[in-house]
């Protein structure tokens, strides 16, 4: 049975028009019923579990050691006219952004006093890089009833299973020129040692 329009306008387009319309919305909800009806029974085809894909995956992957930041965040402070010429090189395309003058005037300097720099670190016997402390490394130094004396040069990281507890026992004094990664519990704890 059709549904004819109700209305019907003295013009026959606009009753072509009304009729059209009505046609189009009874097809389109009879293609819904009909697609509502056979999703339970026609094959999808798709990669056998595709809806749980990660979670075997996901399950088994451990971090062995988290990855410290390559870099260490600073804020500095330049007068107008500094800031000026430093956007001045920006805009003249001989530095990418202000980042990268400012890494690249420190670098230039860290080379012109690279001499001063080895001498300290001879005199001070600094260890340089990454020096990155475990759990299991602190509890070696304390079975073996030692200490550590931790002069550094760059980035010092304890891991984040280490206690207070065990970082006091095992760190009788901590000298770090540039980062120390720690959970904020042991900074705590080894602040009264640190140099």
């Amino acid at each position: 049975m059709r549904n004819e329009p109700t209305h019907v306008a003295h013009s026959g387009t606009a009753a072509t028009v009304a009729f059209d319309e009505l046609e189009v919305q009874r097809r389109t909800a009879k293609r819904a019923t009909l697609l509502l009806n056979t999703i339970g029974r026609c094959p999808i085809y798709h990669p056998y579990r595709w809806c749980r894909d990660g979670e075997v995956m996901a399950s088994n992957v451990h971090e062995l050691r988290p990855k410290p930041g390559e870099s260490e965040k600073i804020t500095i402070n330049l007068g107008y006219v500094d800031l000026g010429h430093v956007d001045l090189m920006v805009q003249e395309g001989f530095y990418s952004n202000r980042t990268d003058f400012i890494r690249t005037a420190i670098r230039n300097q860290l080379e012109r006093h690279a001499d001063v720099v080895k001498q300290t670190v001879a005199r001070n016997t600094l260890d340089l890089g990454l020096r990155h402390y475990s759990r299991e490394d602190l509890e070696a130094v304390r079975a073996a009833r030692q200490t550590l004396h931790l002069n550094v040069l760059g980035l010092v990281s304890i891991a984040a299973d280490v206690t207070a507890e065990l970082a006091r026992a095992t760190i009788s004094s901590i000298s770090v020129l540039g980062a120390l990664h720690a959970s904020p519990e042991v900074k705590a704890a080894l602040a009264d040692r640190m140099r």
